[in-house]
């Protein structure tokens, strides 16, 4: 997930302003009061066989109920809600809670279904009044129009658009409906009506790169949106119009991430060809590009060596964390494009699966003293690197491997859950690396996790304390979310 300069900004702002007239919408989903219908697999009849080939196929079939008896594990489920809107034993490929969650506590997922869903992850609670916003009452969004799974599914920087990204090479667009009876409603008018406004979604586009979409970011304060492609093309369009604003092409193998860093200028991006690029989004040239993970005297590259698998960047924008598949992280300079330090703890043929930088210190205008990288691999391993230092400050671990994580909002900047194939979610303090709490009631593996504020709770006589949402999506079509 650059950015643009002070002139597309103006083109941006323009076309922020432009309304689509009602014939120009394609499509607007509308909330049928019901909830999706759940599909369950069509068991296929098995052949007849007879004497050895007969038994030969129980133990087949005995072997692979062991198995999955052993993925699906029963643990205590002490998760606040669940949801099942996706099929059933179908992965979720991507979660995204909006960005000013809890209001509108909304959520959107992708899947291994080629569907994407708009829905509240918030359960009735048990005095549940029909103005009470859960998932019941607002009945979910299904987003439709792929015909392979979708990888990605993100809002954009204000909640007002959605986009997915799918292995069928689209990459697909709703907006919110802003008008009643075709008269647009402002903005005290849409407040007026609280969730009822966001029940109904207007397709906007559909945009075709011709390959499989890995990844999809917004620009954090503009309706721009880039997408990463396995045929190694980076893309770049302006909403709600859909115009092309550039396609990248100086990456060579599938694309693993892509972030804009702070000022917001500039699009950073990686590749399993070991390059990290920096682009002007005004210029097909990159404005600087290293091989992060492969060795000057090297030619031939291999991706579960050389790739880099993950990034993430500073608060500040000056520096970036590189993950790679041989389980080495790298601090590269923004600005110069060049490698600060080697961080090594994951063990060696382990991916870097997820990266995120703690200000321990927010706001201390310290020279980011307080700054720390956490990092999960494949290794089930999780640790927290100083920034100045280069030392591990603590590490945490999981059974299996690490799939995300992510870090808590202020005042809990200390905190980071983790999700894990091992089917649990873990918060930790990553100060000290003290297990704060386990999240559990997920039978398969959770591959991804997002945390976001909730209203403070305060009980009789107590202070309000702060709280937040963590909410998970697994590899069986399932959602969860716990209050921490």
């Amino acid at each position: 997930m650059s950015q643009p300069t002070q002139n597309h900004h103006e083109e941006e702002e323009e076309e922020d302003n432009v309304y689509l007239a009602e014939d120009d919408v394609e499509e607007v989903l509308e909330d049928d009061g019901g909830r999706p219908d759940f599909e369950e697999d069509a068991e296929e009849e098995q052949p007849q066989a007879e004497g050895s080939e007969l038994k030969d196929l129980g133990d087949d079939l005995g072997n692979i109920e062991l198995e999955a008896k052993r993925r699906r594990v029963v643990r205590e489920d002490n998760s606040w809600g669940s949801i099942a809107l996706h099929d059933n034993l179908k992965s979720i490929f991507a979660l995204s809670l909006h960005p000013k969650f809890p209001n509108p506590p909304l959520a959107i997922t992708g899947g291994q279904d080629d569907t994407g869903f708009i829905f509240c992850p918030i359960p009735p609670s048990a005095s549940a009044s029909s103005s009470e916003v859960n998932s019941r009452t607002f009945p979910p969004v299904r987003l439709t129009g792929h015909t392979d799974s979708l990888a990605c599914a993100a809002w954009n920087h204000d909640g007002e658009m959605v986009a997915t990204g799918g292995l069928d090479g689209r990459v697909r667009v709703w907006r919110r409906v802003r008008k009643s009876r075709g008269k647009p409603l402002t903005d005290e008018e849409l407040e007026a009506r609280g969730m009822e406004a966001w029940r109904n979604w207007e397709f906007l586009d559909n945009l075709e790169t011709g390959s499989e979409i890995e990844w999809l970011t917004w620009h954090p304060k503009g309706n721009v949106l880039s997408a990463g492609c396995d045929d190694a093309s980076v893309w770049m369009w302006s909403l709600p119009s859909g115009n092309t604003l550039n396609v990248f092409s100086a990456h060579t193998m599938p694309l693993t991430a892509g972030v804009f860093p702070p000022p917001y200028k500039n699009l950073l991006t990686s590749s399993l060809d070991s390059s990290l690029i920096l682009w002007d989004p005004r210029s097909t040239s990159p404005i600087w590009k290293i091989n992060t993970f492969l060795p000057p005297n090297i030619t031939t590259i291999n991706p579960s060596i050389h790739g880099t698998t993950s990034i993430a960047v500073s608060p500040r924008g000056d520096i970036a964390a590189v993950g790679g598949a041989n389980g080495l992280v790298k601090v590269v300079h923004l600005i110069k494009g060049e490698i600060l330090t080697i961080l090594k703890g994951h063990r060696q043929g382990e991916s870097v699966e997820s990266l995120a930088f703690v200000d321990l210190i927010p706001g201390g205008g310290d020279g980011g003293k307080g700054l720390v990288i956490v990092s999960g691999g494949t290794d089930g391993k999780g640790f927290v690197w100083d920034v100045i230092t280069g030392r591990v400050r603590s590490e945490i671990n999981h059974s299996e491997s690490i799939t995300s994580l992510a870090p808590h909002p202020a005042p809990n900047t200390h905190l980071v859950t983790t999700s894990s194939i091992d089917g649990t979610l873990k918060t930790w303090d990553v100060r000290t690396g003290t297990l704060v709490g386990a999240h559990t009631g997920h039978s398969g593996g959770v591959l991804c996790v997002a945390v976001a504020p909730l209203p403070p709770s305060s009980e009789e006589g107590e202070e309000e304390k702060s709280q937040v949402a963590v909410v998970s999506a697994d590899d069986e079509g399932y959602c969860k979310i716990w209050k921490v």
